[in-house]
């Protein structure tokens, strides 16, 4: 009878195969991320407005170079950001032999991604000479900020050596003596990764931080040389091989005005090490890739960079240049944030429809992708009018003057709830590291830290960009004059821009003026930032070729951001859910489609 009967025996790979299949349609309940895709070809707003910035020449050839590193950033370098970020540099304080020969070990994957940007792409030279990415000439700072935007998306904490590479070649080439410039130059502007030196700055020191006139590192003359004695407490890049940082000679004042600036080289002229040591590394909450270290100087080689009675002069530079490019990463990490929070909203499925339809969603939606906008114009602003002050424009040098900490202060301080935010769009999933959600939360609070605090730049925008420079006036006659310019826009909208823009130079007028000014340096700052990139968005979307949502969301700055409301009473929104429905459509739209909305 046993030999009658039939045995039923499960397959196994058929069980197998059905596992896989119920994991996979499992799967389809996680929304997707970036991962994958080209950050320049999705980036309308970017490639819409480069144009309108860059010449047409300069946009043809470099063109392929943005699709690249587009590509690179959704890809490539996301993936190697990705390990990076989870295997932080190590410091080792001696050799097997006992010798203080300190070094830092880095992952591979850190060390791949500074051969995509010092190597492949020449962040370091490529606005400073010829040869990088084809271009003849150095390129514009337009060209470069969009570079380091579309960088940044896939990876922060290498922008702080690039662009401190960068600024230090800026200072070198513009303060240092001959002899200086032709040790150093050469090497910090090589396009062999194998002989590059890297740069970086050193100026914070347990007594001196915002209150830079307090650094206790010394200076001693020694022949041709200085030696250094002191500690600096906050050092990122440590290792490079050049560091520009302020100490005071023996025997100068107090204060800012006895500090002179100084080069120190990692390793001597005949390869002996520096004497100074990286005494240990930060454990940081953010920017886990790079290192940033405490170092002690014992006596360390160091050459004299422009006048011992200018250091701080001098080093500011350095500083509003990092500023700047502090402004950049923010917007690009908004527009990374942005990014993943549309994928994400789009895909997801709560309740039977995706989670994009939702009002609330929407809202929060719209949120984060005010402040990325904005954040992008004035960008391409502040870049473009560089270009203009380098070519010796007094006007633009004093638009710069201003922009450069409004953008700093106001898009570093936006990117945390950005990033909080497009978190809360993934929900669960975005809290756990395996997403970069978190990362970029982490990453979002550096900008508000790094080169002067929030109150630091607010009152440098009011008490000096305002109150001692007169640096609003220049902003005004660039902004009066895009209004003028957006002739297609309604006139009672283009009267409204305008007048939130005269009440906010006013405001900052009389806030620097006040005696007791400090308690409003924030409120104005914000109140200039916003105006003026509200005026830039609607002349923006009102040109040819762009797409006139940027009206849209200059409207949401004016009704949300410039215009007293009650917070309690019933809010009239019919244009602004009309607004938002063609937003997050995700079409292109022109004048005529928005100008009902905009004078609603």
């Amino acid at each position: 009878m046993h030999g009658n009967q039939t045995h039923h025996q499960t397959d196994p790979a058929r069980t197998t195969r059905s596992s896989d299949a119920a994991h996979a349609d499992a799967a389809r309940h996680v929304a997707p991320d970036c991962a994958g895709l080209n950050f320049y070809e999705i980036d309308g707003g970017v490639r819409d407005l480069l144009p309108l910035y860059l010449s047409r020449e300069d946009h043809r050839r470099l063109e392929p170079h943005f699709q690249r590193l587009g590509a690179l950033a959704g890809g490539r370098l996301d993936q190697l950001a990705r390990v990076a970020d989870k295997h932080p540099p190590v410091l080792h304080a001696r050799d097997r032999f006992g010798r203080d020969e300190d070094w830092i070990d880095y992952h591979p994957a850190y060390r791949d991604m500074e051969t995509i940007a010092f190597g492949d792409f020449q962040f370091h030279a490529m606005s400073h000479r010829g040869g990088v990415l084809g271009m003849d000439a150095p390129l514009p700072a337009v060209a470069k900020y969009v570079f380091q935007y579309l960088f940044v998306q896939a990876e922060f904490g290498l922008m702080c050596p690039i662009s401190v590479t960068d600024t230090s070649i800026h200072l070198i080439r513009k303060f240092a003596s001959a002899e200086l410039k032709d040790y150093l130059l050469p090497l910090m502007l090589s396009s062999d990764i194998a002989t590059l030196w890297k740069g970086t700055q050193f100026m914070t020191e347990r007594a001196g931080g915002s209150d830079v006139g307090a650094i206790e590192t010394v200076a001693t003359r020694d022949g041709d040389v200085w030696r250094l004695t002191g500690d600096k407490w906050f050092c990122s890049h440590t290792d490079a091989d050049v560091a520009l940082l302020l100490a005071r000679p023996e025997g100068a004042p107090a204060g800012t005005r006895g500090l002179a600036l100084f080069a120190l080289p990692r390793r001597l002229k005949d390869g002996r090490r520096n004497s100074y040591r990286i005494v240990r590394l930060k454990d940081k909450l953010g920017t886990r890739s790079m290192a940033s270290g405490e170092i002690r100087l014992e006596g360390a080689v160091a050459y004299l960079v422009g006048e011992p009675d200018r250091g701080l002069k001098q080093m500011m530079e350095q500083v509003n240049l990092s500023r700047l490019s502090h402004g950049v990463r923010a917007a690009a990490m908004m527009r990374r944030c942005v990014n993943e929070a549309l994928t994400c909203a789009r895909e997801r499925v709560a309740f039977g429809q995706p989670v994009v339809a939702y009002p609330l969603l929407r809202r929060q939606l719209m949120k984060l992708m005010v402040p990325t906008e904005q954040a992008l114009s004035m960008v391409m602003l502040a870049a473009s009018t560089m270009d203009a002050a380098n070519a010796g424009s007094v006007q633009a040098q004093d638009v710069v003057r201003i922009l450069t900490p409004l953008l700093k202060f106001r898009a570093c301080r936006d990117n945390i709830p950005v990033a909080t935010g497009a978190m809360e769009v993934r929900g669960g999933n975005g809290y756990i590291e395996e997403w970069v959600h978190a990362r970029l939360v982490r990453d979002a609070h550096i900008g508000v830290l790094w080169e002067g605090t929030s109150n630091i730049n607010a009152l440098d925008i009011i008490s000096r960009a305002v109150g001692k420079s007169g640096a609003h006036k220049a902003l005004t006659i660039v902004m009066k004059a895009r209004l003028d310019d957006a002739k297609s826009l309604p006139p009672d909208f283009r009267r409204r821009l305008g007048l939130a823009f005269d009440r906010a130079i006013a405001f900052a007028e009389r806030v620097a003026a006040e005696s007791q000014s400090e308690a409003a340096a924030r409120l104005a700052a914000s109140a200039l930032y916003h105006a003026t990139s509200a005026v830039l968005l609607a002349w923006e979307g009102s040109q040819p070729g762009v797409d006139a949502r940027r009206a849209l969301f200059a409207r949401f700055v004016l009704e949300h951001r410039l215009t007293s409301r009650d917070p309690l009473a019933p809010a009239d929104a019919a244009w602004e859910q009309e607004a938002i429905e063609i937003v997050l459509a995700d079409r292109r739209v022109s004048v005529a489609e928005v100008s009902g909305l905009l004078d609603a």
